[in-house]
């Protein structure tokens, strides 16, 4: 009988939202559709609320994303592709953290697997992979059928207990060590997987993330955007 080798690769994780970017995306993305004439005003009250209950851990993200994609039933992937490249350009590249550009490249350099871990959507997350040279998005997925968003996602959403269940994936298929491995967050949501790594790193944390990281003498930093 032989037996598995050992993983050996480090892996590199991190999260988007106030982590990687110095805002929610979210909120840009509620706001843009608004000025853009795509979003009614009740919708986008029903997002934003969704989105600062999230950020109180008073919604589970996959009831959330299970409500928030029925809007999306029927429409075309490339259009959705195309909206959310210009909205990224026009909105979120100004919001880049240098330092957290400064990290990715570190890594790259280490020959850490780099990957970013976001509860967003590929559509938003990809643009900023492509910046940063990431090869690697784990996300929440829509599901697609024949070039046409079906209105439902691909369980679980990528959030909470879900990044660790993706992540873990992922750490399987690249012979990633996950206990060598290193996440960069601001959220005390993500707290699953900065427990399921050997090297959690904080980055400009809620005050419940800095209480905890402080209590177990995790790293803790600050980034802003330029």
């Amino acid at each position: 009988m032989t037996t598995r080798p050992e993983p050996n690769a480090v892996g590199a994780f991190f999260d988007v939202d106030h982590t990687l970017l110095a805002v929610n995306s979210a909120v840009l993305w509620v706001r843009y559709q608004r000025r853009i004439g795509k979003m009614s005003a009740a919708k986008a009250l029903r997002s934003l609320t969704w989105v600062v209950r999230y950020r109180l851990s008073l919604l589970d993200l996959e009831a959330m994303t299970t409500k928030a994609v029925r809007d999306y039933a029927g429409v075309p992937v490339a259009e959705v592709e195309a909206e959310t490249r210009a909205w990224f350009e026009a909105e979120i590249v100004r919001w880049i953290c240098p330092e957290g550009q400064a990290r990715v490249a570190r890594h790259r350099r280490d020959g850490h697997v780099v990957a970013l871990l976001s509860s967003g959507t590929r559509f938003s997350v990809e643009p900023l992979a492509e910046r940063l040279g990431v090869e690697h998005v784990l996300c929440t997925r829509l599901e697609e059928q024949d070039g046409v968003l079906t209105g439902k996602h691909v369980a679980p959403a990528c959030a909470g207990p879900g990044k660790v269940v993706l992540a873990e994936k992922f750490a399987a298929e690249h012979d990633i060590d996950l206990s060598r491995s290193y996440f960069y967050t601001d959220s005390f949501s993500d707290l699953p997987m900065l427990e399921r790594v050997g090297r959690p790193q904080v980055v400009s944390p809620d005050p419940r993330l800095l209480r905890r990281a402080r209590a177990l003498g995790w790293p803790i930093e600050r980034w802003q955007a330029a």
